[in-house]
This record gives C-alpha cells, structure tokens and sequence, in this order.
C-alpha cells in the first residue's frame, strides 16, 4: 500500500530540486563575494603604500641639483637649496575671547579673558595677559591690549552680547 501524501511523480523530482537549489545558492554565494569585493567608496585603497612606504624611504631631490636640471645658473642653484623659513604669523586676539569686564574708568578695571579656550582668567590693568600683550585699558564692553602701556592698542577684544 502507497502512503496517502506522496505520489510518485513528486518523488522523482527531489535529485532536480536539489541540484536547482545547489546552483541557486553558488550564485547567491559569487554574487555575495563579488558585491563585498568592491569598495563602497570610490577612494582607492592606500593601506598597502601606505605600508610599503614605511619599509623604505626615499630621499627627497636635492633643491639645487633640480634647479641646475630645470636651467639655472649656478648662482641660482645655490640660492634655490636654502629653504626660506618665514615664522608664522598668529593673531592674538583671535586666541582670546573676553569674558567679563569690571571697568571703573580706563585706567583701573579689570577683565576676564579666555586664552586658548581655557578657562578665564582676571586680568588688572597693566598686567601682562599673554606673550608680549599687556591690558593697557578697560571700558564698559571692551579691553584693549598692547605691548606697552603708552603704545598704540594693537588689539581690541570685544564681550559678547547675551543671547535673549
């Protein structure tokens, strides 16, 4: 006697279904590997000279002997291997940023000055703020910084509104 739910032309089918969800799975599988191959930005991959480079260095061209190459004189050769240092210029007040201000007439106050982003600091007048600045003045909103006491102001910090 036959089992009631199977028939005979189910059965025969199973070696076909198998074969049919084996190839299904390899091409889900290379297709799988090919999508993950691919970088998902289209910046290369610098990691291998990245690491190549740290295995050997290489020196940079002589300034002179290039510019000797490209056409120069002498005289221009040996000016072209100095390097021109220029030091680099830093607004101060842009580092600073006024806090608060205890102003009783300008030549007496005191104010509160940021460096750098650090926590404020009291600064009288006629105290040294940072470098070569000194507080010269206060008034109501503003200090004003200097080198020297009767220079000229060289930099003005103003305080900041409230936000309301």
């Amino acid at each position: 006697m036959r089992p009631s739910g199977l028939n005979s032309a189910t059965t025969g089918n199973w070696p076909a279904r198998l074969a049919a969800f084996l190839l299904a799975a390899l091409a889900a599988g290379s297709a799988a590997y090919w999508f993950l191959k691919f970088p998902s930005s289209s910046a290369p991959d610098t990691s291998a000279l990245i690491a190549g480079s740290a295995r050997q260095s290489i020196a940079p061209p002589d300034a002179a002997s290039l510019a000797r190459a490209l056409g120069a004189d002498d005289s221009t050769a040996a000016t072209a291997s100095r390097p021109v240092v220029q030091p680099m210029q830093v607004n101060a007040a842009s580092r600073m940023a006024l806090q608060g201000v205890i102003a009783s007439g300008s030549r007496a106050g005191t104010a509160l000055i940021a460096i750098d982003g650090k926590p404020a600091k009291a600064f009288r007048v006629g105290s040294r703020v940072d470098g070569d600045l000194l507080l010269q003045a206060v008034k109501p909103r503003e200090a004003l910084l200097a080198p020297q006491m009767s220079g000229p102001v060289s930099a003005t910090l103003l305080l900041t509104p409230l936000a309301r």
